[in-house]
């Protein structure tokens, strides 16, 4: 009997050659509802503003879980005490963190499934994955949970300088092709360290680590928060809310086998924990069902959900303003009059294609986890306080811009 070699070399674009570190990580990878993650776009529908980033959800969790590996040889290196076992763990942890994403990942998150956010679901999936592997994740699902005596090893998976971010801010630079958001990835986790229990960053790395956390803030209103990113993640969610109304009408409506049981029913938390129908639809739901599906729609009888999908589809994007306060009601009211005018549409009907929220940045939040930096005389400081930047105290200030979407004529 041959025994397949579990020992692969990933060759990846930004790092190189990635290796598999354990046959339980292997075994993961070529997991079916693992391999979904192909199929569903790091970065929603940024590829309409920057062509280049189309890179998936694989890619990045397989780039995480490569960084968490060598931090963890760097901590060892230094002293801090990691078996195999844990090791192992912390890496399946964050391989397995964005499990619960949906299609086009932030972008429909609430509304394929609603109240339930994608964590929740990443941790319904590891501990079915669990019951499959005959335990084999407990250590990793207590570390992806916090309950693990070991908390620095949390924080390796979910802080304020974890992997999962080293990750997606290098990897969706490269991508994107905004150079704004390289960081020094590998200078950050050399200088790694665990002090009472918490990770933190030797005096040598301040500098790498205020670049992190200035390369996060452009990188959200270049690239996450980019108006017209924002525009188009938009119309999707119009697109997908249209399609709801009409099924829950009964209404004729041509979907994938796995976008029809959302569409056609409704998946609350109660009824996704209870239901194994819902976890096995919700593990074939990818990109393509959304897109194939929006094909189609582009000729469906209803008008509303008919424009939409045709705007989508050729990139005729809703005209998107910004503005540091609300918008008043008498503005956007005025632009549903005239929008319900053009399409001939009610005023109720214009909501699709006249509508006002907003966006928020905050590049440093203390509240949970600190970026503690280590000086050599042992003291230990948080960024906000170490750093000689008077802008990296002002990023942990919370910043809301407002946006009004209309259809152009």
């Amino acid at each position: 009997m041959n025994i397949p070699n579990k020992k692969k070399i990933i060759n990846d674009p930004v790092y190189g050659f990635v290796n598999i570190p354990f046959e339980l990580i292997y075994d993961l990878i070529e997991h079916s509802w693992f391999q979904r993650l192909r199929r569903i776009k790091q970065l929603g529908l940024s590829y309409l503003v920057y062509p280049g980033a189309q890179h998936t959800r694989f890619q990045h969790v397989i780039g995480a879980m490569s960084l968490t590996f060598q931090a963890v040889e760097i901590l060892k290196s230094k002293g801090i005490e990691i078996t195999n076992h844990e090791a192992e763990s912390v890496c399946a942890a964050i391989l397995l963190h964005d499990m619960g994403h949906g299609p086009f990942s932030h972008t429909l998150e609430g509304l394929i499934i609603e109240e339930v956010p994608h964590e929740e679901i990443s941790l319904r999936f590891m501990e079915l994955l669990n019951e499959q592997f005959e335990g084999k994740l407990t250590t990793a699902i207590e570390i992806f949970t916090n309950k693990y005596p070991k908390k620095f090893l949390h924080q390796l998976v979910s802080s304020q300088l974890d992997m999962d971010r080293l990750d997606y801010l290098r990897r969706d630079s490269f991508y994107s092709g905004v150079q704004e958001g390289t960081i020094g990835h590998d200078r950050i986790i050399n200088m790694l360290n665990v002090v009472n229990d918490e990770l933190v960053i030797e005096e040598k790395g301040i500098y790498s680590v205020e670049k992190f956390l200035i390369a996060r803030r452009l990188m959200y209103w270049q690239v996450y928060l980019h108006k017209t990113v924002v525009a188009a993640e938009q119309l999707l969610i119009k697109i997908i809310e249209r399609a709801k109304f009409l099924a829950l009408q009964k209404e004729e409506l041509f979907a994938t086998p796995a976008l029809h049981y959302f569409l056609f029913n409704k998946i609350d938390k109660k009824t996704f924990y209870n239901s194994n129908e819902a976890i096995e639809n919700y593990a074939l739901l990818d990109d393509d069902d959304i897109f194939t599906s929006i094909k189609v729609w582009c000729n469906h009888q209803d008008k509303i959900l008919s424009t939409l999908c045709n705007m989508l589809r050729n990139r005729k994007l809703p005209k998107i303003v910004l503005q540091n306060v609300p918008f008043d009601k008498t503005t956007v009211e005025s632009y549903k009059f005239m929008v319900a005018d053009n399409l001939e549409i009610t005023m109720d009907e214009a909501n699709y294609f006249v509508y006002t929220d907003s966006v928020q940045n905050k590049a440093y939040s203390a509240n949970n986890f600190h970026i503690n930096i280590l000086f050599k005389n042992g003291q230990v400081f948080d960024i906000a306080e170490a750093s000689d930047q008077y802008n990296i105290d002002s990023l942990t200030k919370l910043v809301t811009k407002y946006f009004l979407c209309f259809v152009r004529e």
